[in-house]
């Protein structure tokens, strides 16, 4: 059944209030313009149609939809819902509410309400670790964005589309995606933007998926120019952020700390002191709301991950203080229902500390757990988790658990387009396989795969 038009409402409630044209008009309007609204010949402006509505007793929303208020309010009670447990990393059931609003009739009369939940309900998915399903709905978005209408939120769907991409091992696309929209904000005179500097950020890990660390390091460069231009926290936290990972990936560790720190220190953390100190129970600070330009709670934790990440590499000697940071945003993901994909790699980095540590048991149990939550699909989440059980089963002398773990992360690399870690990956192997003996022909073999993923 069609719903009744703007000026087929306003007639119905004028006539049910017993009002006639020329009551309805006076003063502001005249009865002519009323009769043009009704018969669906004029469309009036958002301030006349909020005229209209204080003078027959009902919502702005009621004349332009057709839905009433108490529907919308429903409505807009579920979506406030699933952000909170979007935010709270309780994925599942955040994809549940959004789209109780997706499934609702009335949902397809509030155009807002209904981009607020397919956002909402991609951005679920994509928590849940569904990158396929979470794609498909992200390019639809991205396909109706404006830059125009809302910058901030354009932006955020192609860093998001190029994210997801990028996770499944899309890299050229991921590249594609992300340097079409930067390129769009320069061509505008937009680059001078925190928009500007997500897109920087999300081009700069898809240059390093791709192995391309000389852009990568120029990109860096330029973000942390343009974010001290710009000046806000949260533009200068993205920059630190993304140059600590380049240099991360170029083994420069203590560069990619002090970086880490800087951007850690902008979210609202005190990471440096807190970590040198006894860690209080978990969840303990989870949820605080952070100043404008601070990391929420989900990604401050993402943020601890890395830098407890770039601890482990950097400095050695303090594994254990990275695994107090580790164990610490563990007990707050699990107060928190985290997403698989940020409990995964928290479970990873976990482990890589364990093995640190001398305690290469517990870190295949922690790198199991991390597999068991992502599943077999090529991630580069999942790439991690296998060498990190790699590493671990060489230290337990499980060869052949090593080598299934090392050639199963670098398989998943190659699919990735990561040519340089599979590159790496491969080495490893072959590596392993030299230390513990037995045929040449597979040690030769990986030895083979790590140079054709050189380019050599």
């Amino acid at each position: 059944m069609d719903r009744e038009t703007l000026g087929q409402r306003i007639r119905a409630l004028r006539i049910r209030q017993g009002v006639s044209q020329a009551q309805l008009a006076f003063p502001e309007l005249s009865d002519s313009y009323i009769s043009l609204i009704e018969s669906d010949k004029r469309v009036p402006a958002p301030s006349v149609v909020d005229l209209l509505a204080v003078k027959l007793n009902c919502s702005a929303t009621y004349l332009v939809s057709g839905v009433s208020e108490d529907v919308v309010d429903e409505l807009r009670v579920t979506l406030d819902y699933a952000e909170i447990a979007l935010r709270n990393g309780a994925a599942g059931e955040a994809r549940a509410r959004y789209a109780e609003v997706l499934a609702s009739a009335d949902a397809v009369a509030l155009p807002e309400m209904l981009h607020q939940a397919r956002w909402g309900y991609a951005l679920a998915q994509e928590a849940a670790g569904e990158l396929e399903d979470a794609i498909g709905g992200l390019r639809e978005l991205t396909e109706a964005a404006s830059a125009e209408a809302d910058l901030d939120h354009w932006a955020k769907v192609h860093v998001a589309l190029s994210r997801c991409l990028r996770e499944r091992g899309d890299i050229s696309a991921a590249v594609q995606v992300a340097e079409g929209a930067l390129r769009h904000l320069i061509a505008t005179g937009a680059d001078a933007t925190d928009a500007a500097i997500d897109l920087g950020a999300a081009l700069l890990a898809a240059f390093i998926g791709r192995g391309d660390l000389v852009r990568a390091r120029q990109l860096a460069a330029q973000l942390v120019e343009r974010a001290e231009r710009i000046g806000s926290d949260r533009a200068r936290m993205a920059a630190y952020w993304e140059a600590a990972y380049v240099a991360e990936v170029r083994g420069e560790y203590e560069e990619g700390v002090a970086l880490a720190e800087r951007a850690l220190a902008l979210a609202g953390d005190d990471v440096v002191g807190a970590a040198e100190e006894a860690v209080g129970p978990a969840g303990a600070g989870a949820g605080e709301p952070f100043d404008e330009g601070g990391a929420d709670p989900r990604g401050l934790n993402r943020l601890r991950v890395g830098y407890a990440g770039l601890l482990l590499r950097a400095r050695p000697d303090q594994s254990g203080r990275a695994r107090e940071l580790l164990a610490r945003v563990r007990g707050e993901a699990d107060a928190s229902a985290a997403g698989e994909i940020d409990v995964a790699r928290c479970l990873t980095e976990l482990a890589r500390a364990e093995n640190a540590l001398g305690r290469p048991a517990e870190a295949v149990r922690l790198a199991e757990e991390a597999m068991d939550l992502l599943g077999g699909a090529p991630r580069r989440a999942t790439a991690g988790a296998l060498t990190v059980l790699g590493e671990a089963s060489v230290r337990l002398g499980r060869r052949d658990r090593a080598v299934e773990a090392l050639a199963g992360a670098a398989t998943h690399l190659e699919k990735m387009e990561s040519s340089r870690e599979a590159a790496q990956a491969w080495f490893d192997l072959a590596e392993v396989l030299a230390e513990t003996g037995g045929d040449e022909g597979p040690r030769l073999s990986a030895y083979r795969r790590a140079l054709t993923c050189a380019g050599v």
